[in-house]
């Protein structure tokens, strides 16, 4: 038997703080700015072709869309592709979120983090910083950072008028925060919404639930390098444990293809339209079991749901500060 007196000082630390001492399910009070419990997201989204691969699958499955994201990076996607994937999401009013780049996997580094995903150097940071610029110069509302550095960097930016103050800062998987205070320490560095680890137990996640405000996105289908899991049966608790939750359709069992590009095309395609089959399983499923939650409206203004919905380049963000430098 543990020795709880022993842990009591600590746990009480931890609620001193406002964090959770204790993994524990628990049923989350917390919502999105429009009351709602979940969104829907599909990941890995790798470039016009995919996008269009996306938005066909869910016309033809009936599966409702929040935000799709992509890995490969805005720094690998030319000017007119970022455009077209812009006024594609606005089209929709779904929000956009491109990769970051360059990353050290990808650069001369011979160190390989999990995914390659950190940055070395003040050099990388500033190319980081001019891959945001960039792609928010032409209509983009979100980013996918993997780098505590980058994150700090983008809310500098935020601040001083570089990006938009309403550009959405999404934390990438490969963070890997994983406990109550490291989420709290990423979502006071500026971090808007970030992905959990596909692989921890509903307790430990309910635990970060109870530290933070931000909006949690998770892979309830992960790919193969995040561990393979399929979570479908588990979709009604985890909206009701970790409510505001995107809900994240990845896919499991397919080849690595990040970087992406033309060379890739069908293939990338061809999984951007399996992951919204997975989507519309898991939803079904969830109606079965019950679905007593609520969802945010496809058509909802984004002043009221916060999404971070691309602007057409005709009226993409206009601020001196930002011409000047971006």
């Amino acid at each position: 038997m543990v020795n709880e007196s022993r842990l009591q000082p600590y746990r009480q630390l931890l609620l001193d703080s406002g964090s959770p001492s204790a993994d524990e399910v628990t049923t989350s009070a917390k919502r999105f700015p429009d009351g709602a419990h979940y969104r829907v997201e599909i990941p890995s989204t790798e470039g016009v072709e995919g996008l269009a691969a996306v938005f066909q699958a869910a016309d033809d499955y009936g599966v409702p869309l929040h935000r799709v994201s992509q890995g490969s990076g805005s720094m690998l996607l030319v000017d007119d592709e970022i455009r077209e994937m812009a006024a594609m999401c606005h089209s929709r009013n779904v929000e956009l979120s491109l990769f970051v780049g360059p990353r050290a996997g990808w650069d001369i580094s011979g160190q390989r983090t999990f995914g390659g995903n950190r940055l070395e150097g003040a050099d990388q940071l500033v190319y980081s910083m001019d891959d945001l610029a960039r792609a928010a110069e032409l209509g983009v509302r979100g980013a996918l950072v993997s780098d505590e550095g980058v994150l700090v960097a983008a809310a500098l930016m935020r601040v001083q008028g570089l990006l938009p103050n309403d550009f959405v800062l999404k934390g990438s998987v490969q963070l890997m925060a994983s406990n109550p205070l490291s989420v709290r320490m990423l979502e006071e560095a500026g971090l808007d919404t970030i992905n959990m680890a596909p692989g921890m137990s509903l307790a430990r996640l309910s635990a970060v639930r109870g530290a933070v405000d931000l909006p949690i996105d998770f892979y309830v289908e992960a790919p193969d390098n995040l561990g393979g899991f399929v979570r479908h049966y588990e979709i009604h608790s985890i909206i009701e444990a970790l409510a505001p939750v995107y809900v994240k359709f990845g896919l499991r069992n397919h080849p690595d293809v990040y970087p992406s590009g033309g060379h890739l095309q069908p293939l990338t395609s061809a999984l951007s339209r399996e992951r919204v089959r997975r989507a519309r399983i898991g939803l079904d499923l969830l109606d079965r079991l019950g679905n007593d939650f609520t969802m945010t409206q496809t058509d909802a203004p984004a002043e009221v749901t916060r999404l971070g919905v691309p602007q057409p380049r005709e009226s993409a963000f206009q601020n001196e500060a930002f011409l000047q430098n971006g």
